[in-house]
């Protein structure tokens, strides 16, 4: 743990643009970005692919530029992935309540195209805005929260290395209804072993020709943790 004698916060977090091997990362621009992921999450099928987020269901892209224009004002920093290879828009996350005093910043509006699952550019874009956050920003502590019924969320988070840490019951409203949240947090401590294993996972090393997996991230893990404890 760090030495916080003389502990000044951290500064607010403020768009970015990373880049790793698969992916970039770039801050949303309205006339880049609006249309591209609206696209990018079928048009109205949209509601399907953010069942668990709090706002109503989206009309129409003008309902969801609506909504992004609206969280960018409450503090959202709204980050844009595109698929390196292609220079396809596939997704959004967002640096979210930020506490810079006591160095806390949530990941979430996290949203993912089709063309994201099962590829390394899932991975990729939330190791690169953890990195950004620990190592560019000096965090603490990085949070992941979700409607507790979403169970992929969960697994996600679960597989990145976050560490679940309970249940908010009636914690908040969502499309007008209760919401339990599960809260799950990444801290500094942790951040060199996930670091060693994002690293070691994302490495062309670890894929076969087809693309397919070699070893699990949590495998990976595992093994790194033990090595520190033998």
């Amino acid at each position: 743990m760090r030495d916080l004698t003389n502990w000044a916060g951290c500064p607010a977090p403020k768009p970015v643009t990373l880049e790793g091997r698969y992916v970039r990362i770039v801050p949303y621009d309205r006339a880049a970005h609006l249309e591209a992921l609206w696209q990018a999450f079928g048009g109205l099928d949209i509601n399907a692919r953010l069942q668990y987020f709090a706002q109503d269901d989206f009309r129409g892209i003008e309902d969801f530029d609506a909504w992004l224009t609206g969280v960018q004002k409450t503090g959202w920093i709204t980050e844009v992935f595109s698929d390196k290879a292609s220079g396809d828009v596939v997704g959004m996350a967002n640096y979210m309540r930020p506490d810079p005093a006591n160095g806390v910043v949530e990941v979430g509006g996290v949203a993912h195209s089709f063309s994201m699952a099962r590829s390394p550019l899932s991975t990729e874009v939330h190791y690169l805005m953890a990195k950004h956050a620990f190592e560019d920003l000096g965090y603490r502590r990085y949070e992941w929260k979700c409607d507790n019924r979403n169970e992929a969320s969960k697994k996600t988070a679960n597989r990145l290395g976050f560490t679940f840490e309970g249940v908010f019951r009636q914690h908040m409203l969502s499309k007008r209804a209760n919401r339990d949240t599960a809260w799950f947090s990444m801290i500094d401590s942790e951040w060199p072993l996930l670091n060693a294993a994002f690293t070691a996972w994302l490495s062309p090393d670890n894929f076969s020709g087809d693309g397919t997996q070699k070893l699990k991230l949590e495998d990976i893990r595992a093994e790194l943790a033990q090595k520190e404890t033998a």
